[in-house]
């Protein structure tokens, strides 16, 4: 699930960079150090924008200036029960390693229905009931996460197939490749519950890969977190 988040982050600045372009550098590195990162709880997916970058502080013994910049940008954090879409990375007897975006994810073969039967012989290596049915590298697969782990700058979560309105998808022509949200752009901001909309082209979810598509952001700040 998507959530619009307040957050912080202590930027240092060699004094190279002091001048009228400081803020400009500040701002290029808070984007390059956080935009696609995992905290061990969710990626961050995009930064919005800055609200505040506070005065540079001169850390003793070294001249460089430290910066405390709060700014809101877009999460993504995985929720057990959360139905993605997600493209095949591998496949072998013990199941199916799948990317959600940045989310690896693992879908053992006893939670894959029984009539799909793995079949090394096949060419590439699938899983298949002889039908409509094939996973294999390169596959759309929608998974529901049936559990998470989180480590240190990481994420991995355990999937199933096991269920009506799972497994293998075939997209139309608008739809016919998982590409990773690029930009939010903030489009109506709804104050009656709290929420914000965010309009995007690109977006994880490949069931709203079309164009134009808007999806429901939450809201929550640091402190309600």
């Amino acid at each position: 699930m998507f959530f619009l988040r307040e957050l912080e982050r202590e930027i240092t600045l060699h004094p190279s960079f002091f001048g009228p372009r400081t803020r400009e550098y500040l701002t290029t590195r808070l984007l390059e150090d956080v935009e696609g990162s995992c905290t061990g709880q969710y990626y961050i997916i995009t930064v919005l924008d800055t609200v505040t970058i506070s005065e540079g502080r001169v850390v003793p013994g070294s001249g460089v200036a430290e910066y405390t910049i709060q700014y809101r940008a877009v999460v993504w954090r995985p929720f057990k029960g959360e139905t993605v879409d997600a493209i095949v990375s591998s496949v072998n007897r013990m199941g199916v390693f799948a990317d959600v975006g940045p989310l690896p994810v693992f879908v053992s073969s006893h939670l894959i229905p029984t009539e799909i039967k793995w079949d090394p012989n096949a060419t590439p290596p699938q899983y298949t009931d002889n039908g409509d049915q094939v996973i294999e590298k390169g596959t759309h697969l929608r998974i529901k996460l049936i559990g998470t782990r989180s480590d240190v700058g990481s994420m991995f979560a355990i999937g199933s197939v096991k269920e009506d309105f799972l497994g293998s998808v075939i997209y139309g022509p608008m739809m016919s490749s998982l590409t990773w949200t690029e930009r939010f752009d903030i489009s109506e901001n709804s104050t009656e519950n709290g929420s914000l909309y965010a309009c995007t082209e690109h977006i994880a979810d490949a069931s709203m890969l079309q164009r134009g598509v808007c999806l429901e952001v939450s809201y929550i700040s640091e402190a309600s977190s």
